[in-house]
């Protein structure tokens, strides 16, 4: 088979995996399943991935991968994206456009299962409570966070939002709940007037903290997964 035959076959594979684990969710979800949605062999599928949870989880990376560029592209598009208040906002609005980084971070049961209670699930690979709250700090170093503000206060408020944007919709009835562009607007308002310091901040700095970031976690990535994950990028 030549080299484009497999990768047609790949992107089949990937596109239906995606939609059937979207639809089911993982538990629900089964290499045959996949197949047929495919319209390939179940012994095709093995061809690429060892396993049911090799092939979810390198849909997760892509999807974490293709998350994490949107987000970068967003941020480096608007002129206040390197203060807090403008990457949260970049953050959020290339978050609700994707399925599965919902379903992350809102450690939804339903879409994972079973998955997320083995042992070497990407939900166990030992995320750093403290990682936010590194964050903000450098940030404050930079001049784009009030450095008044407690770090680790900062960073758990910011956890509560992140958590309840996704999640609002399971506690509070859908005609109640206001249009995400609303919420998203009235969010960035407020975290503007809490975060960013009263000479404006620099965000520049700031963007150039997140570029360093997103440059190790690259570099991290490659070094764990063996892949570049700007393959994943969307085109």
């Amino acid at each position: 088979m030549t080299l484009d035959k497999q990768k047609l076959r790949y992107d089949a594979i990937m596109k239906a995996a995606e939609i059937l684990f979207v639809k089911f969710g993982y538990d629900k979800t089964s290499v045959a399943d996949i197949a047929k949605q495919a319209g390939i062999s179940k012994g095709a599928i093995y061809l690429h991935f060892k396993s049911k949870d090799a092939l979810f989880e390198t849909l997760l990376m892509s999807r974490i991968s293709r998350f994490s560029y949107a987000w970068l592209e967003n941020v480096e598009a608007d002129p206040k994206g390197g203060l807090m208040a403008g990457m949260y906002i970049a953050m959020l609005n290339a978050m609700h456009k994707d399925v599965f980084i919902t379903a992350m971070m809102r450690q939804d049961g339903q879409f994972f299962g079973s998955y997320m209670f083995k042992q070497n699930s990407l939900f166990k690979e030992g995320y750093q409570q403290n990682t936010r709250q590194e964050f903000i700090k450098m940030m404050q170093d930079v001049g784009c966070v009030r450095k008044e503000l407690d770090p680790k206060a900062t960073a758990h408020v910011m956890n509560i939002i992140s958590h309840g944007l996704v999640s609002i919709g399971q506690v509070v009835n859908e005609e109640n709940v206001p249009p995400l562009e609303d919420t998203i607007k009235t969010l960035a308002f407020i975290m503007d007037k809490a975060l960013t310091p009263d000479d404006g901040g620099d965000s520049e700095a700031g963007k150039q903290v997140l570029r360093q970031i997103f440059k190790g976690a690259i570099a991290d990535f490659e070094d764990k997964y063996g892949i570049d994950p700007s393959t994943f990028k969307d085109k």
